[in-house]
């Protein structure tokens, strides 16, 4: 559905924001994925469930960053080798 041409910039504006704001004010599934993944994390860091709750889920929260950090390093230094190899070696003939 295309967007109407009557709306002016402020109007478009806020109806990007009333969208924003459901989209987000709504559990859903996202949710429930965030949660499922983030219990991953509050394993790790606490199998045994000693901790408050409140403090699990920080470090929890903590471990998950720190693993997105890794990843993203390591997406890094693949794309840095992969620039620094040979033509040949990276089959790209032009």
């Amino acid at each position: 559905m295309a967007a109407p041409t009557s709306l002016t910039q402020a109007q478009r504006i806020l109806r990007a924001r009333v969208a924003a704001n459901t989209r987000w004010s709504a559990p859903g599934a996202r949710t429930v994925q965030a949660d499922k993944r983030l219990a991953r994390f509050a394993a790790e860091v606490d199998p045994e469930h000693k901790l408050p709750e409140s403090e699990r889920m920080a470090l929890a929260r903590q471990r998950r960053r720190a693993y997105m950090q890794r990843l993203a390093l390591a997406s890094s230094k693949a794309r840095a080798a992969r620039k620094t190899a040979p033509d040949a070696a990276a089959g790209g003939a032009a």
